[in-house]
């Protein structure tokens, strides 16, 4: 096996991505140590010293983690691509499955399995140990395993079949399969926009409808005035695997449901739940949904019509140790590795639209609920309970934060 350039030149972006996010985080770390001694006088009224003392530690050790985490995936990463490990791995996964169009999916999903298999010990130390030593942490050890076998086995039985796919169009349609993939991929995405919430969440977690009463009561108020028809208001079992919280709506049409974790519910008062919940319609009334599925067809037209073109590149192929006519196989694998030293310089733009979209969901709650009052206060004990980092160095939230800052919502909310 002969490697290339283009397989070292990856190694290098892998590398100049390592140092930027190392960057990042030493900003961070050099930022929450600075004001570790005392809490900010803007946090002061709803943020005591021990939950603060806290709120630092559980910052500072994920910081920690991340580093060695980034690290140590760079260092896999590298020996994967430079050992010739992919084309092996190939070769040994074709030899048990054979070369047809669904063996063929059945071969990428093997190779991508192994690969993956590194990250385990670290996954089971953030949850054991890292969310454990903070209190986050209510999984057992069966629960999570049993996560990780449900997991993949969806994967199987909803890849092999949108891959099998890929495949086919692959080699039916030498110039224009890439289309074809996009079409399918595009349709399976707004496919499973219906599918998870009704058929695949419930493998993982209990749903059961709001109780009656009156949070239920107020909750559909809200849902009413703010135009938003839910056929029902469901309650996660949250708790059984954490004690961080969420809320969010899911699925199209009259598939369409709103979720709370069973966390949210006990830590937050009922006028709370109602600004959280009017946010979450702002996103759909402001148009937010139909937006980010328009910029997910956008990314997936452009990692396809990339893919079409190395497809025809034996330069590619070669430069990591495959044959120049390797196929479909080895072209979506390394795309899904390679495509994040791409796509994490663009992670800042990104988090720009959707920080908008927060303050404009932000805006639309307050309005409809008549006040920020309730929104700010469920905020801040979100903030509060969550243990969120409350001094992030300004150029790391920028880089990295997909929602504004508590104090820089609180701001815009008093200018609305």
């Amino acid at each position: 096996m002969i490697l290339t350039a283009i397989c070292y030149a990856a190694v290098g972006l892998t590398a100049a991505k390592l140092v930027a996010a190392l960057w990042l985080d030493a900003l961070n770390k050099k930022s929450v140590l600075k004001h570790k001694d005392a809490v900010p006088a803007a946090f002061a009224d709803f943020v005591n010293p021990q939950d603060y003392r806290e709120t630092v530690a559980y910052t500072l050790e994920k910081n920690s983690f991340d580093m060695f985490d980034g690290v140590y995936n760079f260092a896999v990463t590298s020996l994967i691509l430079l050992s010739g490990a992919l084309p092996f791995l190939f070769g040994f996964f074709a030899g048990v499955f054979g070369l047809a169009a669904w063996a063929q999916a059945l071969t990428l999903i093997g190779v991508s399995l192994v690969i993956s298999l590194p990250e385990l010990p670290l996954e089971w130390y953030s949850q054991f140990k890292i969310e454990e030593r903070h209190g986050f942490n209510k999984s057992s050890f069966g629960l999570w395993v049993s996560d990780k076998l449900k997991g993949f086995g969806v994967s199987v039985l909803l890849g092999v079949p949108l891959l099998t796919l890929l495949f086919l169009f692959f080699d039916a349609f030498e110039n224009t399969w890439w289309l074809w993939g996009f079409g399918a991929v595009a349709l399976f995405q707004v496919m499973m926009i219906v599918i998870y919430p009704r058929f695949i969440l419930p493998l993982f977690n209990k749903l059961e409808p709001l109780a009656d009463g009156e949070l239920k009561t107020r909750l559909f108020g809200v849902a009413e005035r703010g135009g938003f028809a839910a056929a029902s208001i469901q309650v996660m079992d949250g708790s059984r695997r954490s004690s961080h919280s969420n809320a969010y709506f899911t699925g199209l049409g009259r598939f369409r449901r709103i979720v709370l974790y069973d966390t949210l519910i006990a830590q937050l008062a009922v006028d709370e739940l109602e600004a959280v919940l009017a946010h979450e319609i702002g996103h759909y009334k402001k148009g937010h949904i139909v937006r980010m599925v328009g910029l997910s067809f956008a990314m997936t037209f452009a990692a396809f019509a990339v893919m079409g073109w190395l497809s025809k590149s034996a330069w590619f192929f070669e430069g990591f140790g495959f044959a120049p006519d390797a196929g479909m196989g080895p072209l979506l694998l390394l795309f899904s590795m390679l495509s994040g030293l791409f796509t994490f310089w663009l992670t800042p733009l990104f988090n720009i639209f959707s920080r908008r979209n927060e303050y404009e969901a932000d805006a639309f709650a307050k309005t409809l609920c008549g006040s920020d009052t309730p929104l700010v206060s469920a905020l801040r004990k979100l903030h509060k309970k969550n243990r969120g980092n409350l001094t992030p160095h300004p150029v790391y939230s920028a880089f990295y934060y997909s929602h504004p800052t508590v104090l820089e919502r609180e701001e815009a909310l008093k200018k609305v």
